[in-house]
């Protein structure tokens, strides 16, 4: 069965897609070549709208017309990442020693870098960046020939170091 042209008065096969609405990519209608050139010659995305909407649209085209938020926002991407990365569903970092808890004053997030990044709690700033060094060097994905796996844990690796160098590279 061949589609005709969609074109008033054609007759020729229909192969190309003409949008029928701007904003809806899946209704379209088949033209043959010649009604196509026409079409697209013809066609403003633009039309009807005042130049007000036209800047928002480009402005938003920047972020593919998704709502963005600031970056110190509570709904940032890294603030969410960073909150559900530590998330300890296996009690793994519970596990160590609990008199070490109550010597240091850390936060439980700073506490939970400290062991992804496998150091003591009173791990001096120089150290932590020493060990922060030493495992990107060993789990970086290019070394592992681009595992997953790795690639997962350089990202906490990343996230933890980030948490500490926040709080404890400042003293």
């Amino acid at each position: 069965m061949k589609i005709i042209c969609d074109w008033e008065n054609c007759k020729d096969l229909g192969k190309y897609k003409a949008p029928i609405e701007k904003d809806n990519s899946r209704k379209y209608k088949l033209l043959c070549l010649k009604h196509i050139k026409i079409f697209n010659k013809n066609w403003n995305y633009f039309e009807n709208m005042n130049d007000n909407e036209i800047e928002f649209f480009l402005k938003s085209d920047l972020t593919w017309h998704k709502s963005t938020k600031s970056f110190g926002s509570s709904e940032n991407f890294f603030n969410l990442l960073w909150n559900n990365a530590l998330e300890d569903k296996l009690n793994i970092f519970n596990s160590t020693n609990f008199k070490e808890f109550k010597k240091i004053k850390l936060s439980s997030k700073e506490k939970d870098a400290f062991d992804i990044l496998e150091l003591n709690y009173s791990a001096k700033w120089q150290e932590i960046q020493q060990k922060f060094k030493y495992l990107v060097k060993k789990y970086h994905p290019d070394k592992n020939q681009g595992s997953k796996k790795f690639e997962d844990r350089l990202k906490k690796i990343t996230l933890a170091y980030s948490q500490l160098k926040l709080n404890i590279g400042k003293k």
